[in-house]
């Protein structure tokens, strides 16, 4: 069986969030993009910066990946601090390329390498 690529984060047995990845294939085989949420409760709390750095470290064990990314809408500030503090840089922005709730946005690119 793969490892898994998909789970909730857990607070003392209740699910308030969930993170997870999506492995490329083909050409981009040696990457996978991360994603993540959390419930509005438990933000700022250190929880999502707690729950990367697992995934990231489980992420670079189990899977021969080399390139983890992200991307964060613009106006989520937190979501890119939380890949910041776990030492993914900003690679680049994808300008007007998000539309939601009737909203157009730029999409930031955070990416973490896998150090050897």
């Amino acid at each position: 069986a793969s490892p898994l690529v998909n789970f909730a984060i857990d607070l003392d047995g209740q699910a308030i969030g969930g993170i997870g990845l999506i492995l490329n294939s083909d050409v981009y085989i040696m990457s996978a993009e991360i994603g993540y949420w959390l419930a509005e409760p438990f933000w700022g709390q250190g929880i999502a910066t707690e729950a990367v750095r697992q995934l990231v470290e489980y992420t670079f064990y189990y899977f021969d990946i080399v390139r983890l990314y992200a991307e964060v809408f613009e106006t989520n500030k937190a979501s890119m601090r939380v890949l910041e503090k776990n030492g993914f840089y900003l690679e680049g922005v994808r300008r007007k390329a998000v539309f939601k709730n009737g909203l157009l946005m730029d999409d930031f690119i955070w990416v973490k390498l896998r150090s050897w």
